[in-house]
């Protein structure tokens, strides 16, 4: 009889454990992908790390289900950007302990880094938006925080010490994972400068203003964005007024997103000779592993230059 029970619970237990999903056992939970880039290269080895935004959901306006709310409490580490980013995370991420939690625009060695955002921008320039741009601020700053190297350097940091405090029996594990990810970031950081170099000087436009942390670092030359909402085709006038602006500051490229359907982008593009790309500002196709953030840095890198290069 004992036997037999002991079946029936391994059988049970067996069930139960199949129908959680991997993310629901996740120890790590960040809000977005590039998050989880460098969240699973600081716990690599150590503890697993999911990814609560799904491919192709927006951070600015997802809202949680009641299986992400339950990820999110089992959580052991849950890290965001934070509120003026992830407005759909503020709520259980309040409730939880603050030793469970992370908000990156919250430490110390970011705030010094942080750069003004362009919302205001748009505004003098009289692009009233379908949905309003200052939902990519929601204040004075960019919030687009993963797309600096440093920040990058000092959220492994942050994360570290966090794993650390949770675990302290993966000490070392954590302090050799921290070493790796800071050496590689370096080692990653001189060759894409040396690759980006000879595209300074060569202006362009993107739609979406995130990449202002990225640009800076590596001193490439934005000429200004068209935040066009994707899920609404523009009209003749405002792709008129896109087009001038093209042609009169002399653009070699026009950037997109993956979410962005070609036909605007060729709409904007038809009759001048710019040509057109496309910026993947959440590494969506990357998947999780202690080398994805300099991979997500470095298909960036590709993605300007196969542009402004004409490759």
């Amino acid at each position: 009889m004992l036997h037999k029970n002991t079946l029936l619970f391994a059988a049970f237990s067996a069930a139960l454990w199949c129908g959680i999903s991997p993310l629901a056992q996740a120890e790590i939970v960040t809000s977005i992908k590039p998050l989880g880039f460098i969240a699973s290269a600081v716990a690599d080895g150590v503890t697993k790390t999911a990814v609560l935004l799904p491919d192709g959901a927006s951070e600015h306006d997802y809202a949680l289900r009641p299986s992400d709310i339950k990820r999110l409490q089992n959580a052991e580490l849950v890290i965001w950007t934070g509120p003026e980013m992830e407005a759909f995370m503020i709520r259980p991420v309040a409730r939880l302990p603050a030793q469970k939690k992370l908000a990156l625009v919250t430490l110390d060695t970011v705030k010094p880094l942080l750069i003004k955002g362009d919302a205001a921008g748009d505004r003098e320039h009289g692009h009233d938006h379908e949905k309003s741009d200052a939902d990519h601020h929601h204040g004075d700053y960019n919030m687009h925080l993963w797309l600096s190297p440093e920040i990058a350097r000092l959220s492994a940091v942050a994360i570290h010490q966090k794993l650390v405090e949770l675990m302290p029996e993966n000490k070392n594990k954590l302090d050799a994972n921290l070493q790796r990810f800071e050496a590689e970031l370096a080692k990653s950081d001189r060759m894409l400068a040396n690759k980006l170099s000879p595209l300074k000087g060569k202006g362009y436009y993107v739609f979406h203003d995130a990449y202002g942390y990225y640009e800076q670092h590596f001193g490439l030359t934005p000429l200004g964005h068209f935040t066009v909402n994707p899920e609404i085709q523009p009209g003749a006038q405002r792709l008129h007024e896109i087009r001038t602006q093209l042609v009169e500051h002399k653009a070699v490229c026009v950037f997109a997103e993956p979410q962005f359907r070609p036909a605007v982008i060729e709409a904007v593009a038809r009759g001048t000779r710019v040509r057109m790309g496309t910026l993947d500002p959440l590494g969506t196709a990357i998947p999780l592993g202690k080398d994805s953030y300099t991979q997500f840095l470095t298909q960036l890198a590709h993605q300007y230059a196969s542009c402004l290069k004409g490759e």
